[in-house]
């Protein structure tokens, strides 16, 4: 039964309503977020549990507890210790490959549940863990398992979503993934107090919550329309599936574009060649700027490393555990929330541009207080810590408005049917190497760097700032099959897009 309001897109061409039949499927597909957001929040808890460290990082726990001599922002530099983390982000970024076959070919469905069925059996390995080998072959199925999700779920949920309100939709991804992170800490914080120093099993093993809901839900899901049409030649299948969404019978505007832009897809062989062609430069471009930018940003220092990085300001394991549970959780949720309600108002560039703001600000003050208070021994004064806490929460704030939700959104809704899975490929793989660079290198690079490593995240705050502001138009309200009018519209990209047209033109039929 279709319940909401009635949408109509700006150019007056689509008819429809949010459905709740649209809501009910999209809350199941954003579970993909959900895995993604509970590995990293239980990866970073985990890493600086004292009983995890001893059975599996033994170097680190003893340079940890008996080298004195030390830099604070060297203790727990092992390259052992960031394999854990980042062979996750290998094996997802060969699994986004296979997932964009799949997801092409079979649909995104299919895409979903695999993803969810991989991240299962990694949970149950990991939480299982005698040695370090089935600690990072349980990493490695979780690897598999979000880049399935990752590459097929921001895809889906731009599908169903009506254009008005794709914004909010998306974000729900970015919602899910902090209420993973949320989750996770909080659970950490709870599993590190248990007797016995088993607590950090039930961390990893409880991942299989969040992944058997998702792989149970998406064996419901409904497949969208653009990939019934894309994979079929049963339009009615894919029209009635349309309607259905919609809540309405009046389609035909919507779906005589899905059908346009089904030709052009079925008529490429190599959508990999395709995509490198000068007309796709604009979408290529933001495929593989936005997810790098969005790993520069630092995110990634506060979401693996935040309760490392509490100890490192002098704060014991309970209170790093806490402190990162209230601020990569409650924070970062309550502000991907906020961003759902504001996206389909404000604009992709204006949160991206205030967010960068924001995020520059607080990175900046940050490093000079740790560069100023926080030496290589000893700990850093109450006030200053917290003032340093306060500073990390308007950091993550930031992130979680902007680049976070807003990283994964606009790459899911620039492309055309013809280059979309390839397309999200290419996001996913570049977030992935990124995600893999960062975390296996953060902690020489706080070693090295100490406070600096804020500097230096920051001032790539300030060139993806500069970035948006002069190459990203805006996409709010566009339709998804109608995309393309942004790039011919904009002061940049309209000349290479034209240049490309009028060389199209020129040559021979």
């Amino acid at each position: 039964m279709a319940v909401g309001l009635a949408v109509a897109s700006e150019g007056g061409q689509y008819n429809g309503r949010i459905t709740s039949f649209v809501i009910l499927s999209c809350m199941v597909a954003s579970m993909g977020g959900l895995i993604f957001g509970y590995d990293i929040g239980i990866s970073g808890g985990v890493t600086s549990m004292e009983p995890f460290l001893k059975k599996f990082f033994p170097e680190v726990y003893d340079r940890m507890k008996e080298d004195t001599k030390i830099s604070n922002y060297c203790k727990f530099d092992s390259q052992l210790l960031t394999s854990f983390t980042s062979s996750l982000y290998v094996s997802g970024l060969v699994a986004s490959f296979f997932a964009s076959f799949v997801t092409r070919h079979f649909g995104r469905k299919p895409s979903i549940v695999a993803g969810g069925a991989a991240f299962l059996s990694g949970s149950a390995l990991n939480g299982a863990a005698t040695n370090l080998c089935m600690l990072i072959f349980g990493r490695v199925l979780l690897g598999v398992g979000v880049g399935f999700a990752n590459q097929s779920v921001p895809l889906y949920l731009s599908e169903m979503a009506p254009p008005r309100y794709r914004g909010a939709i998306n974000n729900g991804f970015q919602l899910c993934v902090g209420i993973g992170v949320l989750s996770a800490n909080f659970i950490n914080f709870g599993t590190e107090k248990i007797e016995g120093g088993w607590g950090w099993r039930i961390s990893l093993a409880m991942a299989a919550i969040p992944a058997t809901l998702l792989t149970i839900g998406s064996l419901f899901l409904p497949e969208t329309p653009n990939s019934l049409i894309q994979r079929f030649n049963d339009e009615q299948k894919a029209k009635t599936m349309l309607q259905r969404i919609r809540g309405t019978a009046d389609v035909e505007a919507e779906f005589d574009d899905l059908i346009k832009a089904s030709l052009v897809s079925k008529s490429i062989e190599h959508p990999i060649k395709k995509i490198i062609q000068k007309n796709y430069r604009p979408q290529l471009v933001m495929a593989i700027a936005i997810p790098f930018f969005q790993q520069v940003t630092g995110i990634n220092v506060i979401s693996f490393y935040a309760p490392i990085l509490f100890r490192t300001l002098g704060l014991n394991e309970s209170v790093s555990l806490i402190m990162s549970a209230l601020i990569a959780g409650v924070v970062g949720t309550a502000s991907t929330f906020l961003s759902m309600l504001i996206v389909d108002k404000l604009g992709r560039r204006v949160m991206l541009l205030c967010g960068g703001v924001q995020m520059f600000v607080s990175q900046i003050m940050i490093g000079s207080i740790m560069a100023a208070k926080l030496g290589d021994h000893g700990s850093i004064d109450k006030g200053y810590a917290y003032f340093v806490l306060t500073m990390i929460c308007i950091y993550v704030s930031g992130f979680a408005w902007s680049w976070g939700p807003l990283g994964w959104l606009i790459p899911s809704e620039i492309f055309p049917l013809e280059i979309r899975s390839v397309g999200q490929t290419i996001v996913v793989a570049v977030n992935f190497i990124f995600t893999f660079i960062v975390a296996q290198t953060f902690l020489a690079m706080l070693c090295h760097f100490k406070s600096g490593i804020f500097f230096f995240f920051g001032g790539w705050v300030a060139v993806m700032t500069a970035f948006v502001y002069l190459l990203l138009p805006e996409t709010k309200k566009v339709p998804i099959e109608l995309m393309d009018r942004v790039w011919r519209q904009h002061w940049f990209w309209k000349r290479i897009v034209e240049e490309f047209d009028e060389k199209t033109k020129m040559e021979p039929a």
